[in-house]
């Protein structure tokens, strides 16, 4: 497709806020303001963008906020951009402040709403994958991803300080949605006992009889990782379940929960987020639209949107080998 001349770019967050998306908005900005572009900020994601939430950027929207955990934007599902009718409001909206393209920084949801908006009235739009739970392709990593694992594998070791005190198993709930891969990461690098994903249904007996192995070599602490949403159950539901299995245990249960959306983001994530924040501008100005900027290897690729919502993202299975040994 021919690129069309593109002077005025919004930016909004969607969905789940994850560490990195204040660096992603401040990079495309400044990449923005580098092409002699108009940039605006959408607050509060498609539900602003329906409201006529959007205000025109300039350098003190994004001092120090690169920093910052969570988004300045401000982050909203909108119900109402679901429908034919929200989202020609939200056209207009655009359309009143001539803004003739779109920065979308969010997950698999965030992208969709941008995809059909282009589909419907071609609006060219570059998604940005900002989401802590690493489940969309087109990218080796998304967007506060490596700071979840961090901030999940510091309560980890933390937690390990009183099992090990107490000789206690704790089972500890990470999130992830219906991918493991937080819970991977933050298995092999906190040492735990077991990691549970939702990729693989772990019977209670294998879980029970690893355990007991582990008790047999006098480990004195034992930390299981639960994914949510796997197939084995709940932190809650897994831990009852053994329990009736080894009763002696003094089983505990941690859910991390939206502790892993905030803090500051991590080195890698605000390197990733600012290249990708780049790579969005330099994108929509090469006529890349209705794709999705990642990192593979270290270099920058568009993936149509479609492809990276749709396409499975698998957890590696040479991690899980790695844990499995490790566990042992």
């Amino acid at each position: 497709m021919e690129p069309k001349s593109i002077k005025k770019v919004g930016v909004l967050t969607s969905g789940g806020d994850a560490p990195g998306m204040n660096a992603a908005i401040r990079a495309a900005v400044r990449a923005g303001f580098y092409y002699n572009l108009e940039m605006y900020g959408i607050y509060r994601g498609y539900e602003g963008m329906i409201q006529n939430d959007i205000k025109k950027l300039d350098s003190k929207n994004i001092t120090h906020v690169l920093e910052r955990g969570g988004t300045f934007l401000k982050s909203a599902r909108s119900e109402e951009f679901r429908t034919p009718e929200g989202r020609r409001k939200a056209y207009e909206n655009l359309m009143s402040h001539g803004i003739d393209a779109l920065v979308v920084i969010g997950g698999d949801g965030s992208l969709t709403g941008a995809h059909l908006f282009y589909q419907e009235y071609g609006v060219p739009a570059i998604g940005l994958p900002g989401t802590i739970d690493n489940d969309l392709s087109g990218t080796d990593s998304t967007i506060g991803f490596d700071t979840a694992c961090n901030t999940a594998i510091e309560a980890i070791d933390k937690i390990r300080d009183t099992a090990t005190s107490h000789d206690r198993l704790f089972f500890v709930e990470v999130m992830g949605r219906d991918a493991g891969f937080i819970a991977i990461n933050a298995g092999i690098g906190s040492a735990a006992a077991a990691i549970l994903i939702p990729e693989n249904k772990t019977p209670i007996e294998t879980l029970v009889e690893k355990l007991k192995t582990r008790t047999k070599a006098k480990k004195t602490s034992n930390i299981v990782i639960v994914a949510e949403g796997g197939k084995s159950g709940s932190a809650q539901e897994i831990a009852d379940k053994v329990k009736k299995h080894l009763p002696y245990y003094d089983i505990k249960v941690t859910i991390l929960g939206h502790l892993q959306r905030g803090g500051a983001p991590t080195s890698f994530d605000r390197l990733l987020s600012s290249k990708l924040g780049v790579a969005a501008i330099e994108g929509l100005m090469a006529g890349k639209y209705d794709v999705m900027a990642g990192m593979i290897n270290n270099k920058v690729v568009y993936t149509p949107i479609v492809k990276a919502i749709v396409d499975d993202k698998y957890v590696d299975e040479e991690d899980l080998r790695v844990a499995n040994i490790l566990s042992t």
